[in-house]
């Protein structure tokens, strides 16, 4: 006769022999699916596989979601739940500094409030629900989502439910369904991840462009890219960095957090059929030693092509465009766009670096008076370089001239009584004067730098009326270039890039345009510098390192904390250049005020 053990044994074993049985028949149906698509994609092609390109296949586990119904939303739920999130699937899932980040496979609309994160307590074997933090638009058809950071003892591996009813909470799982859950892939930190990938696709180039944090390569310089190669799975990689199927390609170009590769024959045959492959990077190893190559880096890149605007002739681009990287400036960008549009600028490029502001609300104003502005959510944090090479490849199959600059910084153009004053479109004009150049692929402007100029609020009138003392000496320079001229690595150092052989940059000299740059401004604006510094390679101010740099406030620690008279701080030379030219072209006849202010809004 059994004991009582051994008759809970039998028990136990009962209830978990169907959950495996489930799991394993998922997991093999998933597993000849995906052979069945890799061979018919590969079969796609009638050519060779490129030189350069070696097969190598892998069996591993599926990272589909097995988990209970009622904690994905696509099981018994309300029918407000189940039209509003049908099906989530979550593609990938980062560790951020202040947050997790799950990229999702649908579009989903802010501001998701019946939306709930989805925690697993590895201790107790219990899930908890938690709010999302928020949700925006990612590569047009998908999304992030932004949750909570997981808490001690919690699974980083969280997924998204749509609330019923009301529930929040924690909820107890059997156990049989937790079984089942820790088929979860590893979550990668945001600084070992490879987290975009892009197909440069045009007449003269057909590459891949990888962007990746955790290869520690030297800054400004180009690395040697016979070190690296980059990977394409049908699926993701896994904990041990292995995917299903995966293709493999020597990098070409290297440099910073940017590798090039060469494209599998395959996906030069069917780009079509390349947006949902992944993509990885690796080191190289010896050739003649079986598995000698480092593990590639986690990985939630994809393969994108952001070229929407494939076989436009350069006579049909845009003449002058305009990119750049923030983080809650919506207050400032309504001055910075209409008065550059002013000057020429016909195209714009928001990269959105996590902004919780009104900054899309800004955005869409602005394109109903006609503007044109795109705006691309760049979550990833201290890539600034990165996203300016990310951009340039967009902007390149647009636009002729692509110019590099801040929200705080302004191109003018100096002029003396007596001499013509710059009237619209000025700063295009310039710029065609080189469109055809055999030698100038890039113009650089230098800048002055302003301080708080005894305000100790920001103007109202915006900081081309408001501030107007700066330092007498000018402090770097701002750049405006010809996308498709770039060098292959895309290296560039903020205010500049490198340009291909046989192509320089000119300088403009001082008298004929400069850059005003409104560095120093206000405290209470000027202080949430102190956040993050977007840059790669500038510390941020809370670090206690390189405390000379020009790229921190001389004399300023690492703390919020204002210095004594800030407001006369940075004040060497009274110029209201820009101040005259500003009221004078833009200001209202008859109140006064400028087409940005708020009391004018």
């Amino acid at each position: 006769m059994d004991s009582p053990q051994r008759r809970k044994r039998k028990q136990q074993a009962r209830i978990y022999k169907p959950a495996f049985a489930k799991f394993l028949s998922v997991r093999s149906l998933t597993v000849c699916l995906s052979f069945f698509v890799f061979v018919l994609f590969i079969s796609s092609d009638r050519l060779p596989i490129h030189k350069g390109v070696s097969i190598r296949p892998v069996l591993r586990t599926s990272t589909l979601s097995l988990l209970p119904a009622f904690l994905t939303g696509n099981g018994d739920t309300d029918a407000t739940s189940k039209s509003q999130y049908p099906r989530l699937v979550v593609e990938g899932r980062v560790l951020m500094p202040d947050h997790l980040m799950l990229i999702v496979s649908t579009k989903l609309t802010p501001p998701a409030d019946n939306l709930d994160c989805v925690y697993y307590d590895l201790v107790l074997e219990q899930v908890v629900l938690k709010p999302v933090l928020s949700v925006d638009e990612y590569h047009q058809f998908k999304s992030i989502v932004r949750c909570h950071l997981p808490p001690l003892n919690f699974s980083a591996s969280v997924n998204l439910r749509g609330r019923q009813r009301g529930r929040l909470g924690s909820v107890v799982v059997e156990r049989r369904d937790w079984l089942l859950r820790l088929n979860q892939s590893v979550v990668p930190s945001w600084d070992r991840v490879v987290y975009e990938a892009v197909l440069d696709w045009n007449a003269h180039t057909r590459n891949v462009v990888v962007f990746a944090k955790g290869l520690n390569l030297k800054p400004h310089r180009e690395a040697d890219a016979r070190k690296f190669r980059c990977h394409f799975s049908l699926t993701d990689f896994d904990q041990h960095h292995r995917g299903l199927f995966v293709l493999t390609t020597q990098a070409i170009a290297a440099a910073q957090e940017t590798v090039r590769c060469l494209l599998p024959r395959s996906i030069l045959n069917n780009p079509d059929k390349a947006k949902d492959i992944r993509v990885t990077v690796g080191r190289r190893g010896d050739d003649n030693v079986e598995g000698a190559d480092d593990a590639p880096l986690p990985s939630i890149a994809k393969l994108q092509n952001v070229n929407s605007h494939q076989g436009k002739s350069n006579t049909g681009k845009y003449e002058l465009c305009a990119c750049t990287m923030l983080w809650n400036q919506a207050s400032f960008l309504r001055e910075w766009i209409i008065y550059h549009a002013w000057l020429g600028i016909e195209r714009w490029f928001i990269y959105d670096n996590n902004s919780d502001d009104e900054l899309q609300e800004v955005i869409d104003e602005l394109n109903l008076q006609d503007y044109n502005i795109t705006r691309h959510a760049w979550p990833w944090v201290k890539t600034q370089e990165a996203g300016f090479s990310h951009c340039a490849l967009r902007a390149k199959h647009e636009c002729k001239w692509l110019g590099l600059f801040d929200v705080d910084e302004f191109f003018y153009f100096p002029h003396d009584r007596g001499q013509d004053i710059p009237g619209p479109n000025s700063l295009r004009a310039l710029v065609m004067n080189y469109t055809d150049s055999p030698t100038y692929a890039e113009i650089r402007t230098v800048c002055h730098s302003y301080g708080p100029s005894g305000l100790t609020s920001s103007p109202s009138q915006g900081v081309t009326g408001g501030y107007t003392c700066r330092l007498e000496a000018p402090e770097r320079h701002k750049s405006i270039v010809r996308p498709e001229l770039l060098h292959t690595t895309l290296l560039n150092a903020v205010h500049h890039f490198r340009l291909q052989d046989g192509y320089r940059y000119l300088d403009l000299p001082e008298s004929k345009a400069v850059v005003n740059h409104y560095k120093y401004q206000a405290w209470d604006t000027f202080k949430a510098k102190f956040f993050r510094r977007v840059s790669t390679y500038v510390t941020n101010w809370q670090d206690d390192q390189n405390k000379g740099s020009k790229d921190r406030a001389p004399g300023l620690g690492t703390e919020a904390i204002e210095p004594p008279n800030w407001r006369l701080q940075f004040c060497e030379v009274w110029d209201t250049g820009l101040k005259n030219f500003v009221m004078a072209n833009f200001a209202d006849s008859a109140s006064g005020f400028l087409p940005w202010e708020r009391s004018h809004a």
